[in-house]
Order: C-alpha cells, then sequence, then structure tokens
C-alpha cells in the first residue's frame, strides 16, 4: 500500500495516542475530520491499523519483574515449532514472543510477581516443555516503547 504524508501523520499520531479523537487527529494531521476519518478506515481495512489497546503499567498490577528469556529448541523443526508457539498462547505471563534467528530460537518477554514467580514460570512455561533445550533468563530493568514510526517519508513524498 502506498501511503503519503497525512497518512503518515495520521498513523504517527495514533501510534502515540490511538484514544485522539477525530477532530483532533484531524486538526493536527491538517485535513478536515471527513478526510481523517476516510483515511483511517481505509488504512484499518487494508491492515495497516492492526488493532488498537490499552498501554497497562505492570507494576501498578503486582508484576514487579519483566524478563526476556531466550530459548533454544532441541531441533528446529515445524512442529516443535508450533507446539511452543501454543503453548506460549496459553500462558498469559507471555507478554510477546519473538522468533528469531541465531543461536536461540525464540525470545519471550514475561512479566512475573516476584524472583519465586519468575522460577517457577521458567520451570513451567520453558524447562519443563520436550521441545526446550535450554533458556537463559535476562531481567529487565526497565523499558520503553517506541511512538515513533520508521516510515520512509522521502517515498510518501512521491505519492503525494
Amino acid at each position: 500500500m502506498n501511503l503519503d504524508r497525512t497518512d503518515i501523520a495520521l498513523l504517527a499520531l495514533l501510534r502515540k495516542n490511538a484514544r485522539l479523537p477525530n477532530k483532533t487527529l484531524a486538526e493536527k494531521a491538517g485535513v478536515a475530520p471527513s478526510t481523517a476519518l476516510e483515511r483511517i478506515r481505509r488504512l484499518r481495512e487494508a491492515g495497516v491499523i492492526a488493532g488498537y489497546h490499552a498501554e497497562l503499567d505492570a507494576a501498578k498490577l503486582g508484576f514487579g519483574l519483566q524478563a526476556m528469556v531466550a530459548v533454544r529448541l532441541t531441533k528446529h523443526s515445524r512442529a516443535l515449532v508450533d507446539a511452543f508457539l501454543a503453548h506460549l498462547a496459553t500462558r498469559p505471563e507471555v507478554l510477546a514472543h519473538y522468533h528469531v534467528a541465531g543461536a536461540d530460537d525464540f525470545l519471550v518477554h514475561v512479566l512475573a510477581r516476584d524472583a519465586d514467580h519468575l522460577r517457577e514460570l521458567t520451570l513451567s512455561t520453558f524447562t519443563e516443555r520436550d521441545e526446550v533445550a535450554h533458556i537463559e533468563t535476562h531481567l529487565i530493568f526497565a523499558f520503553q516503547r517506541n511512538t515513533t514510526l520508521p516510515l520512509d517519508t522521502a517515498r510518501a513524498a512521491e505519492t503525494d
């Protein structure tokens, strides 16, 4: 899908705050409210906007620890990958997972209440699984989600 400057402006605004009213989005993007509404509808229908979500504060919900768990499977086969992915989908402590290239097969971002919960989580979610050969857990001290878009604005300018 070709994106122009208006599309990019609207996406950037929504990425920073998906709850902005249409009128505010239109004003900040420099377009009419009807244009903003139509553009966002088109971006949603095209799958560029995949969804909206609420950003939650894990610590305020009782999760004092976050970690990235590097997982190496016993064998990198479709059956084992699919089984592991299906298992991850059942674990509410898993925030995100990444199927990666390199020495490890997955990076899994997890939440835990405390060190005991993290220990139990790593045992039950990872080391007790037949398809898992090795894990390495990295505590996350702090993280910041990036709300900017790395879109090629020069390419978009060509489509204006």
